[in-house]
């Protein structure tokens, strides 16, 4: 029987979870996961647990902070002006804001801190400083 490795195109049904069992992210009851092995497109800890694994097996695994989203960064806080958001825009904590970074992608921050004259967000991942735990089944490989 074949089983995953580099190069592969794979379908797999997953569930993420926090350490306290919080559920993040689920393809239960929706379309699974289809992915290539080594091409960069899940973490690191997630692709190495699929490899080596054969259609139909299961498993439940831990992905360490520095295998999945990595280590909160304090340089990733930015204090924005408040003058520099949009007037009709009234930002909130625990908001996602989509911003342009100055090479022209597109990134989501999360508002944290709100002052009358500053804007305070956050570009770290929100898994950031998470270790997770993942429970995988290979459904098939092509």
């Amino acid at each position: 029987m074949a089983q995953a490795q580099y190069g592969d195109e794979v379908t797999v049904h997953y569930t993420g979870k926090l350490e306290d069992g919080t559920v993040f992210d689920t393809s239960i009851d929706q379309s699974p996961l289809k992915f290539i092995m080594g091409d960069g497109q899940v973490i690191p800890g997630l692709e190495k647990a699929i490899l080596g694994m054969n259609p139909g097996e299961s498993k439940t695994i831990k992905v360490p902070m520095d295998e999945a989203y990595g280590p909160r960064r304090e340089e990733m806080l930015l204090v924005a002006d408040r003058n520099e958001f949009p007037v009709h825009m009234k930002p909130e904590a625990g908001e996602l804001v989509e911003m342009r970074h100055p090479d022209g992608r597109r990134i989501t921050v999360t508002v944290i801190h709100i002052s009358e004259s500053s804007v305070t967000l956050d570009a770290n991942h929100p898994l950031a400083g998470k270790d997770l735990t993942f429970d995988i089944q290979l459904l098939e490989i092509a």
